[in-house]
């Protein structure tokens, strides 16, 4: 299997420079400027050898990605690891259909690199600016009731394990479903095997007029009518406010509908909460999927951070009902928030994905930065939530609740990297608080 090619730009894009750099962090904050770190050293790994080394050294290690996570859950009492300065040097497959990579490079990166090979990824998140490694092991997800989450696509991981040593994993393996979505628990993975496809053609399309009678009674078929529809509302008023569809096409000039379930395309600038306009991926135009898959170019910063996210999944076939009871809140939402996102995901079989076992729709709140405010709404939407078997974003803001009805194969999964990691070099706080890791003294 050859190696492929690194472009300067992937390099580019990559989040840290080669080599290795350790400094305190007590002004390390999360990409919103909302969490701040408390573990007392960054270690930025130029090489896997950093890795081991920082594992090595003693006390108590997590993973830190590009520190999306609007809560602890990436945090330490000890030391934080980078892996976005170790060289990315993506490998491709072409006969086995996959794409290895390093864990630290971003989404962004990998897609812009693939779409110049001709390849592609079936799916994106939202903001392309975050790792591989952190995004997978969230559970983070793009749109499409056709579309897992993004941790589905792997099929491989290599990671560092607590005594220092090189490990491998595959799908196939006993417990590999455990994995993909990990939350840092077992290692630090270094590498990621990732399943691709030959590139295809996406148009992002954008629609007002939306009713809710028509979300509520015709969701199932709303969700299902593109590639990847997404629902983008303040909650308030007869309608939502926009409808993000993004269809495949067979060639650039193929014809999209003017109506989309009576809501009619949108015309001008077309702006989700306060982030500009241009820094959206464009609309009413074929692109490649590298360019159309996200909300967010990814060559432009995201949006103005100073904000809180919050996430809750729900079974599709409950879907409307969960959207009707989150309705009955929409004049205490609006108070703190600034949009939200509805989207379709497919079930997997992974043991800590939002949509394990079930065709799953998301619920996401992005709130203006006022920590008091949203704490104190939380318990009403998760009470109106609960009767959905409701799951939380793993890396959004929520208020504890026992998960393991929500989750079958929870403690399936705390067992696991309990013999992946005995000694507890991987756990924090927030993974025992939740039942996730046993719990251990710091």
């Amino acid at each position: 299997m050859a190696k492929a090619y690194v472009p300067s730009t992937l390099a580019a894009l990559c989040l840290c420079p080669a080599g290795r750099v350790s400094r305190v962090t007590s002004e390390l904050r999360n990409w919103a400027g909302t969490y701040t770190y408390t573990a007392g050293r960054l270690v930025v790994a130029g090489t896997v050898d950093d890795v081991l080394r920082a594992v090595l050294g003693g006390g108590r290690v997590r993973a830190v990605g590009t520190r999306h996570s609007f809560n602890d859950l990436a945090d330490t009492t000890g030391t934080l690891i980078s892996v976005s300065g170790i060289d990315p040097d993506p490998v491709l497959d072409p006969g086995a259909r996959t794409v290895t990579i390093g864990a630290g490079a971003t989404y962004g990166a990998l897609a812009g690199w693939l779409e110049a090979q001709g390849w592609a990824l079936a799916n994106l998140p939202s903001l392309p600016h975050v790792t591989i490694g952190g995004a997978i092991a969230t559970g983070t997800h793009g749109s499409g009731v056709g579309n897992q989450v993004l941790s589905a696509a792997v099929v491989g991981l290599q990671y560092v394990d607590a005594a220092g040593v090189i490990r491998e994993a595959r799908r196939g393996d006993p417990d590999f479903a455990g994995m993909p979505v990990g939350l840092g628990a077992f290692g630090i993975v270094t590498r990621v095997t990732l399943g691709i496809e030959p590139s295809y053609l996406i148009r992002q399309d954008v629609y007002a007029g939306l009713t809710w009678g028509r979300v509520l009674g015709e969701l199932d078929d709303i969700m299902a009518a593109a590639y990847s529809v997404s629902l983008f509302t303040s909650w308030l008023g007869d309608s939502v406010q926009h409808v993000a569809v993004k269809r495949r096409l067979a060639g650039p000039d193929d014809l999209v509908p003017a109506e989309f379930f009576g809501a009619r395309l949108a015309t001008g600038l077309v702006r989700l909460a306060d982030a500009p306009a241009d820094n959206l991926t464009p609309v009413g135009v074929a692109g490649p999927w590298s360019q159309r898959l996200p909300s967010f170019r990814a060559d432009a910063v995201p949006g103005n951070g100073n904000e809180i996210q919050t996430e809750f999944f729900v079974p599709l076939s409950q879907g409307p009902a969960a959207l009707e009871a989150v309705r009955g809140l929409r004049k205490r939402l609006a108070r703190v928030l600034l949009v939200s996102e509805i989207r379709a995901i497919a079930a997997d079989d992974l043991w800590l994905s939002g949509a394990s076992g079930r065709p799953t729709l998301a619920l996401q709140f992005t709130w203006r930065h006022n920590a008091r405010k949203v704490v104190g709404l939380l318990p009403e939407l998760q009470e109106a939530l609960a009767p959905f078997s409701v799951r939380p974003h793993w890396g959004k803001v929520w208020r504890r609740f026992s998960l393991d009805p929500a989750y079958p194969k929870l403690a399936h999964a705390r067992d696991l990297f309990e013999r992946l990691d005995p000694d507890g070099a991987f756990s924090n706080d927030h993974l025992q608080r939740l039942g996730i890791r046993a719990a251990r003294e710091p």
